[in-house]
Protein backbone atom coordinates (compact mmCIF):
# COMPACT_ATOMS: atom_id res chain seq x y z
CA UNK A 1 0.00 0.00 0.00
CA UNK A 2 1.36 3.47 -0.67
CA UNK A 3 2.22 5.46 2.42
CA UNK A 4 -0.18 8.27 4.08
CA UNK A 5 2.87 10.85 3.36
CA UNK A 6 2.92 9.70 -0.81
CA UNK A 7 -0.56 10.07 -0.72
CA UNK A 8 -0.36 13.66 0.49
CA UNK A 9 2.56 14.29 -1.57
CA UNK A 10 0.46 12.91 -4.62
CA UNK A 11 -2.51 15.36 -3.79
CA UNK A 12 -0.41 18.56 -3.42
CA UNK A 13 1.22 17.92 -6.25
CA UNK A 14 -2.02 17.88 -8.58
CA UNK A 15 -2.92 21.76 -8.86
CA UNK A 16 -1.83 24.35 -10.59
CA UNK A 17 -1.17 28.13 -9.18
CA UNK A 18 -4.17 30.32 -10.07
CA UNK A 19 -4.74 32.97 -12.52
CA UNK A 20 -4.45 36.44 -11.47
CA UNK A 21 -5.93 38.19 -13.90
CA UNK A 22 -9.33 39.99 -14.10
CA UNK A 23 -10.88 37.24 -15.97
CA UNK A 24 -12.45 33.99 -15.29
CA UNK A 25 -10.92 31.25 -17.60
CA UNK A 26 -13.42 29.19 -20.01
CA UNK A 27 -12.17 26.23 -22.09
CA UNK A 28 -13.53 23.99 -25.08
CA UNK A 29 -11.98 21.54 -26.96
CA UNK A 30 -12.22 21.62 -30.82
CA UNK A 31 -10.95 18.26 -33.45
CA UNK A 32 -10.20 19.61 -36.77
CA UNK A 33 -9.39 17.73 -39.37
CA UNK A 34 -7.39 18.68 -42.38
CA UNK A 35 -8.85 17.20 -45.45
CA UNK A 36 -6.28 18.05 -48.17
CA UNK A 37 -3.30 16.77 -45.46
CA UNK A 38 -2.65 13.03 -45.27
CA UNK A 39 -0.79 12.33 -41.87
CA UNK A 40 3.07 12.15 -42.73
CA UNK A 41 3.36 9.70 -39.58
CA UNK A 42 0.33 7.55 -40.05
CA UNK A 43 0.27 6.04 -43.82
CA UNK A 44 -3.49 6.09 -45.25
CA UNK A 45 -4.52 8.21 -42.57
CA UNK A 46 -5.72 12.33 -42.49
CA UNK A 47 -4.32 14.88 -40.47
CA UNK A 48 -6.20 15.88 -37.44
CA UNK A 49 -5.26 17.73 -34.42
CA UNK A 50 -6.77 18.40 -31.12
CA UNK A 51 -6.57 22.05 -29.24
CA UNK A 52 -8.00 23.60 -26.22
CA UNK A 53 -9.21 27.31 -26.72
CA UNK A 54 -9.23 29.27 -23.44
CA UNK A 55 -11.39 32.61 -23.50
CA UNK A 56 -12.86 35.09 -20.97
CA UNK A 57 -16.04 33.62 -19.87
CA UNK A 58 -18.55 34.09 -17.15
CA UNK A 59 -17.76 32.28 -14.06
CA UNK A 60 -19.22 29.08 -13.13
CA UNK A 61 -19.33 25.52 -14.76
CA UNK A 62 -17.55 21.99 -14.27
CA UNK A 63 -13.65 22.85 -14.47
CA UNK A 64 -11.63 21.32 -16.84
CA UNK A 65 -9.06 18.56 -16.31
CA UNK A 66 -5.70 19.24 -16.77
CA UNK A 67 -6.23 16.01 -19.29
CA UNK A 68 -8.95 13.81 -20.99
CA UNK A 69 -8.59 9.84 -19.07
CA UNK A 70 -7.61 8.19 -22.17
CA UNK A 71 -4.39 10.56 -22.63
CA UNK A 72 -3.91 10.99 -19.00
CA UNK A 73 -2.37 7.47 -18.35
CA UNK A 74 -0.24 7.15 -21.16
CA UNK A 75 1.27 10.53 -20.45
CA UNK A 76 1.77 9.74 -16.47
CA UNK A 77 3.40 6.21 -17.32
CA UNK A 78 5.79 8.24 -19.38
CA UNK A 79 6.56 10.56 -16.82
CA UNK A 80 6.70 7.96 -13.82
CA UNK A 81 9.54 6.70 -16.01
CA UNK A 82 11.53 9.28 -16.04
CA UNK A 83 11.41 10.30 -12.91
CA UNK A 84 11.61 6.71 -11.19
CA UNK A 85 8.37 7.11 -9.40
CA UNK A 86 4.87 4.38 -9.68
CA UNK A 87 2.42 5.75 -11.95
CA UNK A 88 -0.39 6.19 -9.93
CA UNK A 89 1.08 9.64 -7.89
CA UNK A 90 0.76 11.02 -11.14
CA UNK A 91 -3.36 11.67 -11.88
CA UNK A 92 -2.96 14.39 -14.46
CA UNK A 93 -7.21 14.19 -14.84
CA UNK A 94 -6.69 16.86 -11.59
CA UNK A 95 -8.87 20.05 -11.94
CA UNK A 96 -7.21 23.36 -13.78
CA UNK A 97 -8.68 26.80 -13.14
CA UNK A 98 -10.70 26.93 -16.25
CA UNK A 99 -14.43 25.97 -16.82
CA UNK A 100 -15.33 23.80 -19.39
CA UNK A 101 -18.13 25.68 -22.03
CA UNK A 102 -18.74 28.92 -20.15
CA UNK A 103 -20.33 31.39 -21.21
CA UNK A 104 -17.65 33.87 -23.57
CA UNK A 105 -18.22 37.17 -22.76
CA UNK A 106 -16.77 40.40 -23.80
CA UNK A 107 -15.32 41.56 -27.35
CA UNK A 108 -12.88 40.89 -29.75
CA UNK A 109 -9.46 39.79 -28.56
CA UNK A 110 -6.20 38.85 -29.52
CA UNK A 111 -5.15 35.30 -30.10
CA UNK A 112 -2.23 33.69 -28.64
CA UNK A 113 -1.07 30.40 -30.12
CA UNK A 114 0.93 27.91 -27.98
CA UNK A 115 3.25 24.82 -29.27
CA UNK A 116 4.64 22.48 -26.83
CA UNK A 117 7.67 20.96 -26.74
CA UNK A 118 8.36 18.10 -29.30
CA UNK A 119 6.64 14.60 -28.06
CA UNK A 120 4.57 16.61 -25.10
CA UNK A 121 0.75 17.34 -25.02
CA UNK A 122 -0.18 20.86 -25.42
CA UNK A 123 -1.31 20.90 -21.63
CA UNK A 124 2.34 21.54 -20.17
CA UNK A 125 1.69 25.21 -20.83
CA UNK A 126 -1.72 25.42 -18.47
CA UNK A 127 -0.43 27.79 -16.08
CA UNK A 128 0.95 30.41 -18.89
CA UNK A 129 -2.35 29.69 -20.82
CA UNK A 130 -4.27 30.16 -18.35
CA UNK A 131 -2.70 33.51 -16.96
CA UNK A 132 -2.30 35.10 -20.60
CA UNK A 133 -6.11 34.18 -20.71
CA UNK A 134 -6.98 36.31 -17.47
CA UNK A 135 -5.39 38.67 -18.47
CA UNK A 136 -7.70 39.46 -21.99
CA UNK A 137 -5.80 36.88 -24.26
CA UNK A 138 -8.18 33.97 -26.64
CA UNK A 139 -5.43 31.01 -26.12
CA UNK A 140 -5.09 28.40 -28.68
CA UNK A 141 -3.00 25.17 -27.10
CA UNK A 142 -2.10 22.86 -29.91
CA UNK A 143 -1.48 19.17 -29.65
CA UNK A 144 0.77 17.84 -32.45
CA UNK A 145 -1.06 14.32 -33.48
CA UNK A 146 1.59 11.37 -33.22
CA UNK A 147 4.12 13.47 -30.88
CA UNK A 148 2.56 13.22 -27.06
CA UNK A 149 2.37 9.57 -25.30
CA UNK A 150 -1.37 10.17 -26.28
CA UNK A 151 -3.99 12.39 -27.66
CA UNK A 152 -7.75 11.51 -27.17
CA UNK A 153 -9.95 12.75 -29.55
CA UNK A 154 -14.12 12.72 -29.16
CA UNK A 155 -15.47 9.13 -28.51
CA UNK A 156 -12.65 8.13 -26.79
CA UNK A 157 -10.02 7.29 -29.64
CA UNK A 158 -6.23 7.74 -28.36
CA UNK A 159 -3.66 8.17 -30.95
CA UNK A 160 -0.47 7.19 -29.55
CA UNK A 161 3.40 8.74 -30.70
CA UNK A 162 4.61 7.69 -34.16
CA UNK A 163 7.91 10.05 -34.24
CA UNK A 164 9.57 9.94 -38.03
CA UNK A 165 13.30 8.64 -37.84
CA UNK A 166 16.52 8.82 -40.08
CA UNK A 167 18.46 12.05 -40.99
CA UNK A 168 15.57 14.33 -41.71
CA UNK A 169 13.75 13.60 -38.66
CA UNK A 170 14.02 17.19 -37.42
CA UNK A 171 13.21 18.75 -40.72
CA UNK A 172 9.58 16.58 -41.11
CA UNK A 173 9.08 17.02 -37.71
CA UNK A 174 8.65 21.36 -37.28
CA UNK A 175 7.34 20.99 -40.94
CA UNK A 176 4.84 18.88 -39.80
CA UNK A 177 4.38 21.18 -36.65
CA UNK A 178 4.60 24.66 -38.88
CA UNK A 179 1.78 23.28 -41.12
CA UNK A 180 -0.23 22.40 -38.13
CA UNK A 181 0.17 26.05 -36.34
CA UNK A 182 -1.20 27.60 -40.07
CA UNK A 183 -4.05 24.95 -40.33
CA UNK A 184 -4.95 26.23 -36.90
CA UNK A 185 -4.97 29.57 -38.07
CA UNK A 186 -7.23 28.69 -40.57
CA UNK A 187 -9.56 27.04 -38.35
CA UNK A 188 -9.65 30.46 -36.18
CA UNK A 189 -10.44 32.50 -39.19
CA UNK A 190 -13.32 30.34 -39.60
CA UNK A 191 -14.40 30.48 -36.13
CA UNK A 192 -14.08 34.37 -36.61
CA UNK A 193 -16.54 34.52 -39.56
CA UNK A 194 -18.85 32.79 -36.97
CA UNK A 195 -18.41 29.43 -38.43
CA UNK A 196 -17.43 26.29 -36.55
CA UNK A 197 -15.10 24.13 -37.99
CA UNK A 198 -15.20 21.55 -35.50
CA UNK A 199 -15.43 18.13 -36.89
CA UNK A 200 -18.23 16.70 -35.56
CA UNK A 201 -19.90 20.35 -35.21
CA UNK A 202 -20.04 20.45 -31.35
CA UNK A 203 -21.89 23.16 -30.09
CA UNK A 204 -19.33 26.26 -29.05
CA UNK A 205 -19.07 29.01 -26.95
CA UNK A 206 -19.61 32.27 -28.82
CA UNK A 207 -15.91 33.54 -29.14
CA UNK A 208 -15.21 36.82 -30.49
CA UNK A 209 -11.78 36.69 -31.86
CA UNK A 210 -9.65 39.81 -32.88
CA UNK A 211 -7.11 37.96 -35.90
CA UNK A 212 -5.65 41.66 -36.97
CA UNK A 213 -3.80 40.58 -33.25
CA UNK A 214 -2.12 37.33 -32.74
CA UNK A 215 1.00 36.27 -30.93
CA UNK A 216 2.68 32.79 -30.54
CA UNK A 217 5.16 31.04 -28.08
CA UNK A 218 5.79 27.71 -27.41
CA UNK A 219 8.47 25.50 -25.37
CA UNK A 220 11.95 24.09 -27.09
CA UNK A 221 10.40 22.63 -30.16
CA UNK A 222 7.72 24.43 -30.20
CA UNK A 223 9.75 27.56 -29.90
CA UNK A 224 11.74 26.99 -32.65
CA UNK A 225 7.78 26.02 -34.29
CA UNK A 226 6.51 29.09 -33.42
CA UNK A 227 9.69 31.35 -35.48
CA UNK A 228 9.44 29.15 -38.00
CA UNK A 229 5.80 29.71 -38.64
CA UNK A 230 6.53 33.49 -38.55
CA UNK A 231 9.25 32.88 -41.33
CA UNK A 232 6.26 31.06 -43.47
CA UNK A 233 3.08 32.89 -42.25
CA UNK A 234 2.52 36.50 -41.43
CA UNK A 235 -0.82 36.23 -39.71
CA UNK A 236 1.69 35.80 -36.85
CA UNK A 237 2.55 39.57 -35.27
CA UNK A 238 4.64 38.69 -32.12
CA UNK A 239 6.45 35.38 -31.13
CA UNK A 240 8.43 33.95 -28.24
CA UNK A 241 10.10 30.94 -27.66
CA UNK A 242 10.92 29.53 -24.68
CA UNK A 243 14.36 27.90 -24.40
CA UNK A 244 14.07 26.15 -27.37
CA UNK A 245 16.81 25.58 -30.15
CA UNK A 246 16.55 27.16 -33.63
CA UNK A 247 18.64 24.21 -34.97
CA UNK A 248 18.58 20.91 -36.71
CA UNK A 249 22.02 20.65 -35.93
CA UNK A 250 24.05 22.48 -34.13
CA UNK A 251 27.42 20.88 -34.21
CA UNK A 252 26.69 21.05 -38.67
CA UNK A 253 25.48 24.35 -38.14
CA UNK A 254 22.04 23.39 -39.83
CA UNK A 255 19.80 26.10 -38.54
CA UNK A 256 16.56 26.63 -39.57
CA UNK A 257 14.89 29.48 -41.53
CA UNK A 258 14.03 31.56 -38.18
CA UNK A 259 18.02 31.67 -37.42
CA UNK A 260 18.91 32.52 -41.17
CA UNK A 261 16.27 34.90 -41.86
CA UNK A 262 15.66 36.41 -38.80
CA UNK A 263 12.57 38.83 -38.84
CA UNK A 264 10.45 41.94 -39.31
CA UNK A 265 8.79 41.38 -36.43
CA UNK A 266 8.97 41.45 -32.96
CA UNK A 267 10.23 38.25 -30.98
CA UNK A 268 11.42 36.90 -27.13
CA UNK A 269 13.97 34.89 -26.29
CA UNK A 270 13.42 33.12 -22.78
CA UNK A 271 16.22 30.74 -21.39
CA UNK A 272 17.58 28.75 -18.33
CA UNK A 273 20.62 27.32 -16.93
CA UNK A 274 23.48 26.99 -19.46
CA UNK A 275 21.42 27.81 -22.17
CA UNK A 276 21.34 31.26 -23.29
CA UNK A 277 22.12 33.13 -26.67
CA UNK A 278 25.80 32.83 -25.79
CA UNK A 279 25.69 29.51 -26.09
CA UNK A 280 23.63 29.06 -28.78
CA UNK A 281 24.84 29.00 -32.07
CA UNK A 282 21.45 29.28 -33.91
CA UNK A 283 20.66 31.70 -31.41
CA UNK A 284 23.38 33.70 -32.03
CA UNK A 285 22.69 33.30 -36.03
CA UNK A 286 18.91 34.77 -35.28
CA UNK A 287 20.17 37.71 -33.78
CA UNK A 288 22.52 38.63 -36.77
CA UNK A 289 19.84 38.13 -38.98
CA UNK A 290 16.80 39.62 -36.72
CA UNK A 291 15.62 42.74 -38.06
CA UNK A 292 12.32 43.53 -35.87
CA UNK A 293 12.78 44.02 -31.92
CA UNK A 294 14.07 41.85 -29.65
CA UNK A 295 13.95 41.18 -26.18
CA UNK A 296 16.03 38.56 -23.87
CA UNK A 297 15.35 36.82 -20.42
CA UNK A 298 17.24 34.71 -18.92
CA UNK A 299 16.60 32.38 -15.86
CA UNK A 300 20.22 31.11 -14.14
CA UNK A 301 19.60 28.86 -12.05
CA UNK A 302 16.40 27.46 -13.90
CA UNK A 303 16.32 24.39 -16.46
CA UNK A 304 14.94 23.46 -19.76
CA UNK A 305 11.68 22.51 -18.23
CA UNK A 306 11.17 25.30 -16.20
CA UNK A 307 9.34 26.47 -18.93
CA UNK A 308 6.36 23.62 -18.77
CA UNK A 309 4.33 23.16 -15.71
CA UNK A 310 6.81 20.81 -14.23
CA UNK A 311 8.47 23.74 -12.74
CA UNK A 312 5.20 23.81 -9.72
CA UNK A 313 3.92 19.97 -10.25
CA UNK A 314 7.82 18.38 -9.81
CA UNK A 315 8.42 19.93 -6.27
CA UNK A 316 5.22 18.81 -5.12
CA UNK A 317 5.78 15.14 -5.31
CA UNK A 318 7.98 15.23 -2.51
CA UNK A 319 11.25 14.08 -4.64
CA UNK A 320 14.57 15.42 -3.45
CA UNK A 321 15.70 17.97 -4.83
CA UNK A 322 18.75 15.95 -6.62
CA UNK A 323 16.22 14.07 -8.57
CA UNK A 324 14.36 17.38 -9.93
CA UNK A 325 17.14 19.47 -10.76
CA UNK A 326 18.27 18.27 -13.60
CA UNK A 327 14.14 19.21 -15.14
CA UNK A 328 13.38 22.25 -13.16
CA UNK A 329 16.66 23.87 -11.93
CA UNK A 330 16.94 25.25 -8.24
CA UNK A 331 14.97 28.23 -8.81
CA UNK A 332 12.21 28.43 -6.70
CA UNK A 333 8.66 27.41 -8.25
CA UNK A 334 6.32 30.14 -7.39
CA UNK A 335 9.19 32.59 -8.53
CA UNK A 336 9.77 31.33 -11.47
CA UNK A 337 6.47 31.35 -12.64
CA UNK A 338 5.70 34.72 -11.55
CA UNK A 339 8.93 35.84 -13.61
CA UNK A 340 7.43 33.93 -16.68
CA UNK A 341 4.18 35.74 -16.78
CA UNK A 342 5.57 38.69 -15.65
CA UNK A 343 7.93 38.94 -18.79
CA UNK A 344 5.56 37.40 -21.20
CA UNK A 345 2.32 39.72 -20.42
CA UNK A 346 4.81 42.72 -20.95
CA UNK A 347 6.05 41.01 -24.13
CA UNK A 348 2.51 40.56 -25.69
CA UNK A 349 0.86 43.16 -24.08
CA UNK A 350 3.33 45.83 -26.20
CA UNK A 351 3.39 43.83 -29.26
CA UNK A 352 0.20 42.23 -30.93
CA UNK A 353 -1.78 45.05 -29.33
Amino acid sequence: MRSKDAKSASRRAHRLPAPTGPYAVGSTELHLVDHARPDPWVAGTTRELMITVRYLAHPGGPKTPYLTPGAAGPVAEEDSRQLGIPADRLDYTFPTHARTGAPATGGPRPVLLYSPSAKYPRSVGTALLEQLTSEGYVTVAIDHTHEPAAVEFPGGRVERRVLPSGPDAGKQLIATRVADTRFVLDALETLARGGNPDAERRELPRLSLDLSRIGMFGHSGGGFTTGETMVSDRRVDAGADLDGSMAYSQSNRDYGRIATEGLDRPFLLLSAGDHSAASDGSWQEFLRHQRGPVREHHLPDGEHFSYTDYQVLLPRLGLGPGSIAPYVGTIDPGRSLATQRAVLSAFFARYPR
